[in-house]
């Protein structure tokens, strides 16, 4: 992992073992990599010079072949709800978008797993990008840091949630990687209850997950009620279907009171039909879940249109007479492309 002479060495996003290791490698002490940890993620120092408690001799090897680097903010766009989308410019000069909601209660913060989305759902502008390749550990962690740095989300109490560019299960081991430094009580100490990872439906992956000792809250993309049509809007549905993906949600291992987030993306005379919320209420028995309703929002080129207003309210009161939990998700940054599925940077502005 450690490659001496290489500047590019990025020590965000190593956990506290693998800097134990490199302080040993650099014939420190342990307890110097603890400190160097100790730094990076609980008091969010990224500058190795002002890193004092380590020694002077040890700081030098490292600023000879390591850097602490996070993701460069190139440009914040805010809404006129003030939600901002803020356009992360990486290291081999690829380009992720992540999203801060401000709410009156508890902020939330939209990352990304991925650079483009390799999935293809026809009602995503990140499919259109295609995929270039799957985020590093530092990557994802540095986009809450950033955050944390601007002052957009304080040090604790907000969410994450892994619904920006990409689908986190491609990107299964970098992704539990970063969520275990992200909660780790000696590092960041976020709660674990506090971050959700979204899929559309990487069954294997999900099977792999449900292994986990500690767990993030899962939400599944799920927008449709039949294969016909989930085939149609999303393609992975031909390789892992929609009753392979609801057998494994209703097996899936849950701590009391935790339920499932059922993703449903309402598309007009696609999927908002009264018999298709009949059975989508029919699909999720036996599941313990909650279904967030997404009102498709609008973006160019891709071949869908939002349901008219009463029959996003028939969707959800059908839902809630079945006794179904379901809410709809209220559109936050729609004017400048930060609401759900318009995440995409197609070239650098």
């Amino acid at each position: 992992m450690y490659q001496a002479g290489m500047k590019s060495n990025n020590l965000l996003g190593l956990d506290q073992a693998e800097l134990v290791r490199l302080a040993e490698s650099l014939g420190e002490d342990p307890f110097r990599g603890r400190q160097l940890y100790v730094q990076l993620y609980r008091r969010k120092q990224h500058n190795l010079d002002l890193m004092t408690d380590l020694s002077k001799s040890f700081r030098s090897r490292l600023l000879q072949d390591y850097s602490v680097s996070l993701p460069a903010v190139r440009q914040v766009v805010t809404s006129r709800d003030g939600t901002a989308k803020l356009l992360f410019r990486l290291d081999d000069g690829t380009f992720i978008e992540a999203v801060h909601i401000p709410e009156e209660t508890r902020d939330t913060l939209c990352i990304s797993s991925q650079v483009g989305c390799a999935v293809g759902c026809t009602f995503c502008m990140t499919a259109r990008m295609g995929f270039a390749r799957n985020l590093r550990v530092g990557e994802i962690v540095g986009q809450v840091l950033r955050a944390i740095e601007m002052g957009l989300v304080g040090e604790n109490g907000f969410n994450i949630v892994f619904m920006g560019m990409g689908e986190p299960l491609y990107n299964y081991r970098n992704v539990m990687k970063a969520f275990r430094l992200l909660t780790d009580s000696e590092g960041m100490n976020l709660s674990y209850r506090r971050i959700t990872v979204s899929t559309s439906g990487v069954t294997p992956v999900l099977r792999q997950m449900a292994e986990e000792p500690k767990l993030p809250n899962l939400a599944i993309s799920l927008n449709a009620t039949t294969a016909e049509v989930r085939n149609r809007i999303m393609p992975i549905n031909k390789r892992w279907d929609l009753k392979e993906l609801l057998d494994v949600c209703r097996d899936f291992p849950l701590e009391p009171r935790r339920r499932i987030t059922i993703e449903y993306v309402l598309l007009k005379d696609e999927t908002d039909s009264d018999e298709d919320a009949r059975r989508l209420a029919r699909l999720l028995r036996g599941i313990p879940s909650k279904v967030n309703l997404i009102p498709y929002n609008p973006s160019p080129g891709l071949p869908h249109e939002r349901p008219e207003e009463h029959r996003i309210s028939r969707f959800q009161e059908i839902l809630s007479e079945l006794n179904v939990s379901a809410f709809v998700r209220k559109t936050r940054g729609i004017d400048v492309a930060a609401a759900c599925g318009q995440l995409a940077h197609l070239e650098a502005s």
